[in-house]
């Protein structure tokens, strides 16, 4: 209790320089805040450059002063922007890196690694062993006290990958288009994803189909899909929102991106995007969902709690402030995204493969530690 109590006095004690280190990301939100809404690969991306510059630029001594330090930026990070799960979601992958890295250096010291580079476990046999005990032969616990030299280094190239590993999940996703889509298809999407506008673009490379885009209203978002599938060729047809029931029944698959994917296999999604998988549902029409990784976020939402998941956009795009008799007379709220529940989506496209949403419990303890949820 005791090293986690001064461990946790530390990051208190460097708390201007994690200010100085998170300034740039702060300055970044602060402009995204004010209208210029940036894509969450931007959010994703910048929120780990962040915790390089903090384990780069304060002084720590092992990883458990570092995960306290990193814990410590990451409540920085998130006042940036409150409702931005993403941010969390990167600090608690780079605080998995870290358990990584420490693991990695442990083992070469105490040497427990094959020669073929594997790390090699132990794991207990017997007429009397039981499954509890082979479960946790390979999770033994581990304080993170030992300072190792090479550590630091390890840690911020293990970071530089995962940065890597995130420019690269759009064409990792668009690389598996042409096992979902077919010729003579038509596709169905809303609003725009830079995911799905690569996704659609390679498949397009072999495959002649066609696209239905819906609008996305009051954003208009689709209008800027349209546009941009119709210069590569795409047979592309926009249509207005109230319309996607009406066509749904001409329409093979349902292919959409989304702000996040929750620890049910539901998702945050462009508004829109519920009535777009509700009329999937209605006429068997599949719906595929791509999101990157980074996307996914260990929280199960209630339906009291998801308007703190949500953004609120000014309701003058909807009702103007011109029309004084009519606003001083309603309430306006103008949710830029929709919760669309797992039972809605059929598979989920990642930049490591294909799942149903049944398996993101699984995709979960793979990609954050138990330890790190909170």
């Amino acid at each position: 209790m005791g090293d986690a109590s001064g461990a946790t006095a530390a990051a208190s004690v460097h708390q201007p320089q994690i200010e100085r280190a998170v300034r740039d990301f702060h300055a970044y939100l602060k402009g995204r805040d004010e209208g210029n809404l940036k894509s969450s690969f931007e959010v994703a991306r910048r929120t780990m450059e962040a915790v390089r510059d903090v384990l780069s630029q304060v002084r720590w001594n092992n990883a458990r002063e570092l995960m306290d330090i990193i814990q410590h930026a990451g409540k920085v990070l998130h006042t940036g922007l409150p409702s931005e799960p993403i941010v969390d979601n990167m600090v608690r992958r780079a605080l998995l890196l870290v358990r990584e890295a420490y693991s990695e250096c442990l083992a070469e010291q105490q040497g427990q690694k094959s020669p073929d580079g594997e790390q090699e476990v132990s794991v207990p046999t017997g007429p009397n062993t039981t499954l509890q005990a082979l479960l946790l032969s390979t999770s033994e616990s581990e304080d993170f006290d030992i300072p190792f030299k090479t550590l630091k280094q390890n840690i911020i190239q293990q970071i530089n990958e995962f940065i890597v590993e995130l420019e690269d999940s759009t064409h990792n996703i668009s690389s598996q288009a042409l096992e979902h889509i077919h010729s003579n298809e038509v596709i169905m999407t809303s609003g725009h994803s830079r995911s799905v506008e690569a996704f659609l673009k390679k498949a397009a490379q072999k495959r002649t189909f066609s696209v239905i885009v819906a609008e996305s209203a009051p954003s208009y978002s689709g209008h800027r899909m349209a546009m941009a599938l119709s210069k590569e060729g795409i047979d592309t047809t926009l249509i207005t929102d109230s319309a996607v029931f009406a066509v749904m029944s001409r329409v093979n698959k349902v292919i959409i991106g989304t702000h996040l994917v929750m620890a049910d296999g539901g998702l945050m999604a462009v508004s829109g995007c519920h009535a777009v998988a509700l009329a999937a549902k209605h006429h068997s029409v599949p719906v595929i969902v791509c999101a990157a990784m980074y996307k996914l976020c260990p929280t199960y939402p209630c339906s009291y709690e998801q308007d703190m998941l949500n953004h609120l956009h000014s309701p003058a795009t909807i009702l103007p402030y011109a029309d004084a008799q009519v606003v001083g007379k309603s309430s306006v709220v103008h949710p830029l995204f929709d919760y669309v529940p797992p039972n809605l989506v059929n598979l989920f496209v990642s930049n490591i493969g294909s799942n149903a949403p049944s398996y993101i419990y699984r995709l979960l303890s793979e990609y954050y530690h138990a330890d790190d949820s909170n």
